[in-house]
């Protein structure tokens, strides 16, 4: 993160939880002021995957077809081969990471701003910090789309950073869901 320019995530706010027995999906709203095919560009082209998502991917995200992407801080490489299931740009996006499903959906707002929809399929015990890592990469992604980057804030580094605490108690809150044991250290 650029030393100039002083990040706290505000409160968790747009996100819920769809639950279909043991599976869950989060879901995440995020309106932003930039247009769909901005938001379409930062969600596919490796470049700006760089700059505030959670993996590098080897190829452009934006044609149906195998990519590889490689978890960004994970304790040890995590690269997993990916299809691209579908490539509407720029409207919706599903691939497949880690073995969970992925599907980003962009809806044009008035006045030329992006409705960017998240849906990611989680394990139920990890939902809040799923969610509260979505939330700051999404913080990370609206100021990278303002010109404003502070560097992508993923992984165990998310995870030390004072914000990610609270808001992985707020969604556990909000979802009626129970943080890991080991992640239940007070802040």
């Amino acid at each position: 993160m650029s030393s100039d320019e002083h990040y706290a995530p505000g409160a968790a706010s747009g996100a819920e939880v769809r639950k279909d027995g043991e599976k869950w999906t989060l879901v995440l709203v995020r309106d932003l002021p930039h247009p769909p095919a901005m938001v379409w560009k930062a969600l596919t082209d490796p470049e700006d995957l760089r700059e505030w998502a959670p993996f590098d991917s080897d190829r452009n995200l934006g044609t149906v077809g195998t990519a590889t992407l490689s978890t960004v801080g994970a304790p040890t490489p995590h690269v997993t081969e990916t299809q691209v299931k579908r490539a509407d740009p720029p409207k919706a996006l599903e691939f497949n990471w880690g073995g969970q499903d992925i599907r980003w959906e962009l809806e044009p707002l008035a006045g030329g701003g992006t409705r960017l929809t998240l849906w990611h399929n989680i394990d139920r015990r990890f939902i809040a910090m799923g969610a509260a890592g979505w939330h700051i990469c999404f913080d990370v992604l609206e100021r990278l789309l303002a010109g404003r980057p502070i560097g992508r804030i993923v992984g165990p580094e998310a995870m030390q950073f004072g914000g990610w605490q609270r808001l992985n108690a707020e969604y556990a809150k909000q979802f009626g869901a129970e943080t890991p044991g080991w992640l239940s250290r007070p802040t």
